[in-house]
């Protein structure tokens, strides 16, 4: 019997990338005047925005870098994001029927916090694992092993979405059915490389298979 759906974040229940992308192409043009592109932001993805920018920038104000990094993500979030209708009434159908709801993320705490905050979010899910509660990223399976036990659920009782071959490895490696998504207009996978066990373009699709159980 399933008990809990577990979800990535970015591109999975929101099309969070872009301003990811924008704040980060900022951060490094600001401070080692290198231009990226989005596969070039994206590629650093793994652990938590903190950690990308310890990781990659070049220039000493590391600090002061990732206040940058969120102030802008604060202030272009508004004008970039907006709520999916279609995700959102999934997210309340789940609740309605008594699923636990588990976010599994490589952002940090602080970001995942303004974005749940303004999709009106913020106490929906029943706990949340992000990337400053682990000390390996996805694909690593430790923030899925860690979020079952605080929604009461085994490996086989639960499933976990998202859009990337990192999420559908961890899920792997943390033995939970695994779906892969792609029903936002930007997502991190557009081929998985590891297969998912069930892989979905719309969230009706997604729907109907819980419905009937994913068989």
């Amino acid at each position: 019997m399933m008990k809990a759906i577990l979800f990535d974040f970015d591109g999975t229940l929101a099309n969070i990338l872009p301003v990811c992308d924008m704040a980060f192409q900022h951060v490094f043009r600001k401070y080692d005047q290198r231009e990226l592109s989005s596969a070039e932001v994206r590629a650093m993805f793994g652990p938590s925005e903190t950690g990308i920018i310890y990781q990659n920038l070049k220039h000493r104000k590391k600090e002061e870098a990732i206040e940058q990094y969120y102030d802008q993500y604060l202030e272009h979030h508004a004008d970039m994001i907006e709520q999916n209708r279609d995700i959102h009434s999934l997210l309340m159908h789940l609740k309605e029927k008594g699923l636990k709801l588990g976010i599994v993320t490589g952002k940090a705490k602080r970001s995942l916090d303004i974005s749940l905050k303004a999709l009106g979010w913020e106490h929906l899910f029943d706990a949340m694992i992000t990337g400053d509660d682990v000390v390996n990223p996805k694909p690593d399976p430790e923030g899925v092993l860690k979020i079952l036990p605080l929604l009461g659920a085994r490996a086989d009782e639960a499933v976990f979405v998202g859009d990337s071959d990192a999420d559908i490895l961890a899920g792997t490696a943390a033995n939970v059915v695994t779906i892969g998504v792609q029903w936002l207009p930007d997502h991190q996978t557009l081929e998985f490389a590891a297969a998912p066990s069930f892989l979905f373009k719309t969230v009706h699709d997604f729907r109907e298979a819980m419905e009937g159980g994913f068989k």
